[in-house]
């Protein structure tokens, strides 16, 4: 859906997209052409080169803590010029039930945590998504826009 608005506002943008799921990845190869298309962990992800926007929504909450560190050396890797983190936010880390499960679901400061670990990247906006908005309702989530220096 975000590469979709995104190619709305952009149409000459070229896109790529990792996917673990294979049926959301045949619904992105709708989008986005197929060899664009990394059907895959991000776990095992190697990027082929950097993107002027690393978009990450929904992503880094899933991911296990121990595993953190990996991904985001991958995206300060994959980010030529922007990084946008869209991801629920806790000041401190925390884990949440997610459909019965106590190891699926994190919430943290991820974008203070790419901040420290990354000098080059420089936050230059951010917000706040409220469930109850009434022109684009989702979840209520963070967003954090880097650029790198």
């Amino acid at each position: 859906m975000n590469l979709r608005a995104l190619k709305i506002l952009f149409p000459e943008q070229r896109q790529f997209g990792v996917e673990i799921n294979a049926q959301a990845a045949a619904e992105l190869r709708k989008v986005v052409p197929p060899e664009n298309v990394f059907e895959m962990s991000i776990l095992d992800f190697t990027p082929p080169k950097t993107f002027d926007l690393v978009l990450v929504k929904g992503l880094l909450i899933h991911i296990n803590p121990e595993h953190l560190a990996h991904v985001y050396d991958l995206l300060n890797m994959s980010t030529g010029r922007h990084l946008l983190v869209c991801e629920y936010y806790n000041p401190t880390p925390t884990h949440v039930s997610y459909r019965g499960h106590n190891d699926r679901l994190f919430k943290r400061d991820f974008c203070g945590e790419i901040l420290d670990l990354y000098p080059a990247l420089n936050l230059i906006d951010y917000g706040f998504i409220y469930h109850r908005d009434n022109n684009f309702p989702q979840d209520d989530i963070t967003w954090s826009l880097m650029e790198k220096r």
